[in-house]
This record gives structure tokens, sequence and C-alpha cells, in this order.
């Protein structure tokens, strides 16, 4: 059994080679919308809470939270997708430049809204969220623009992260030709999926469902929870059948405060336990998982490493209220607590 931790100093190593890599990331794009207040009466109009308004702020979300994490840990990254003509592309355009992410790749049409997601949050809780958005498929045009946007800039690349939020901009054309790309020319390639979105997701580099997806992905029912992962049958037979179907080199499945679960054909799954000391929000989480993971691969980590180190960077995230994301600093003094 491969051990439950790295060293700070491995981190140290890994980040450090990570911040030497180039990663792309193509997708589903989004601006996040917080609106935070207090609450402190019920309204006469109907039984909801009225918030008070304080403050609200804009964060990148979506594909756009995938790169954000990447930067946040001095990775180099570059992000396609599509935007609206709007006011929130301008103002998610900028946010990204803040955050020194390349988005020459975001493509405006003028046909589409740049999908806003605003969450009400009072008292470190989340009240209520509206969505703006277009989930109309890309039309052949758009996609290969932006296929051939990537394939310019896969020069000296060493990964590329899908991230699929089922508004459209991932068809199974984009996704055949990355594939075939990537292929061609040795580069990673990670998938978080949408399972509501069928596509043909064999021969990925990896893939990062979350317990509830994985089962969608297999299609079979999710009827048994029997505590630790690796002695529940229904999951370990989710793991195998996906394996067998999708023939991803690594598949990781995300499951909450259970941790995550590591599979790969031919070897035992391995298990890492959470190490979330405490869970504020969740939104964003999967998005610092495939980063993160894919980062560590790309400066030469094991899985199991890349694994670890994922799994304290969502634990991080997770303590905190809002999109977030994770510094070198904060993964370091996670791993020196043990």
């Amino acid at each position: 059994m491969p051990p439950q931790t790295i060293s700070p100093a491995r981190v140290r190593q890994i980040l450090s080679a990570a911040a030497k890599t180039r990663v792309l990331v193509i997708g589903d794009v989004m601006l996040d919308h917080f609106i935070w207040g207090e609450v402190g009466r019920i309204s006469p109009e109907a039984p909801v809470p009225v918030v008070d308004f304080v403050r609200e702020s804009f964060i990148p979300g979506g594909a756009a939270n995938v790169a954000r994490n990447l930067a946040a840990l001095d990775v180099p990254a570059e992000l396609f997708g599509v935007v609206g003509d709007d006011d929130s592309a301008t103002r998610l355009k900028r946010l990204l430049t803040e955050h020194h992410i390349v988005c020459d790749g975001l493509l405006p049409q003028a046909v589409r809204a740049t999908t806003v997601k605003t969450r009400i949050v009072a008292h470190r809780q989340q009240v209520v969220r509206l969505d703006r958005e277009t989930r109309s498929e890309l039309d052949e045009e758009i996609t290969n623009q932006l296929v051939a946007g990537v394939q310019a800039r896969l020069a000296d690349v060493q990964a590329v992260i899908v991230g699929d939020y089922g508004k459209g901009v991932v068809t199974q054309r984009m996704l055949d030709e990355l594939k075939r790309v990537c292929r061609e020319r040795g580069i990673w390639l990670s998938l978080d999926p949408k399972p509501v979105h069928r596509l043909n997701l064999t021969g990925l580099s990896l893939i990062t469902p979350n317990r509830k997806e994985a089962f969608e992905l297999a299609r079979m029912p999710d009827l048994t929870h029997n505590g630790h992962p690796l002695e529940d049958r229904d999951l370990m037979l989710v793991a195998n059948s996906l394996l067998k179907e999708l023939k991803p080199a690594l598949l990781l499945v995300t499951l909450g405060e259970l941790g995550m679960l590591l599979c790969q054909a031919g070897r035992s799954p391995f298990h890492i336990p959470t190490i979330a000391q405490e869970v504020f929000d969740v939104s964003g989480a999967g998005d610092t998982v495939i980063a993160t993971f894919t980062l560590a691969i790309a400066a030469g980590a094991s899985p199991v490493e890349a694994a670890i180190l994922s799994n304290h960077a969502a634990g991080i995230v997770v303590g905190k209220v809002g999109t977030a994301t994770t510094s070198t600093g904060e993964l370091l003094a996670s791993f020196r607590r043990g």
C-alpha cells in the first residue's frame, strides 16, 4: 500500500517543477457572482428570509476557475472558451488578466450570454442561486476556431484540461480532436465530466467524476454507502466498469467527506481520506482537484502523489466560503501539519 502522505520537501519540489510547465484549459467558462448579506427577519410577503445587502464580489468560475487554481499555484495557464458579447464577459476577462491568466482564446459570441451564477450568501450559508446562461451546443465553425486556437498553442505544453459543465462548449467533435492531437504529441489530457452531457470519453488520461457522476457515467444506481470506500461493493463495481469501458489512464473519484479514490487498470484502488477540518462551501472544489492533480502530473509526480496533493488542496478550499483557490504556502502548511 502506498504511503498516505508525502513530505513538505517533495511538495515543494513538485510545485517548483509545475511552475516551469504550461497547461491549457478549455471548456465552459463562467462568472461567479456572490452577493453577501445578513438575515435578521422573515419576509411578510412570503416565508423566505430577507437578506440585507452588505457587499458583492465576482470570481472566475467553471473552466475559468480551473485556470485560476493553476495560476494560484504559479502554473502558467491559458484559457479557451466562449463568452457573450456583454458586460459580464468584459468583467470576466479583466479578472482573468488580474490573475495572470492568458485569455486570448475566449471567443465572443453575440448570440450567447456569458454564463453568470449569482449566489446569495448570508452568515456563511448559501441562500439561493440564480443562473443566467446559454446551453445550446456550439456550431461547427466556432468549435473549429477553438480547436485551432488550442492546436496553435500546444508547443511546450505538458497538459490540457477540459472542463465540461454542460453549457454547450465541449462537443464530441472538439473532444475527439483534442484526444487526437494530445495523443500524437504525448500531452496529458484531463477531463471533468458532466454525465447529463453524453460524450464518448474513451481514451483520456484522467477523468475526475464525483461519486454521483461516476454512477451516472456507469449507468448504475447508487444503492449502497458502506462506510469505507474500499468496502463499498457498488462503488468498486462502478470504478471497474468505468476503467473497462472508458479506458482512462487514471480514474479519480471524489467522495466528499470520504476523500477520494484513485483507480488504475491492473492495480488495486487507492483510497485517500479527506484532510478537511471544516466544510463551509464545496462550490469549485472539483476545479481545484483536477487543476492540482494535473499540474502535479505535468511536474513529474506519480499518480499517488498527485492524488494526495489534490486531496490536500481540496481540503483547504472547502474550508473557505465561495469559489476558492489554495496557494503554495497553504499547501505546504497543510503537509507540515501532517
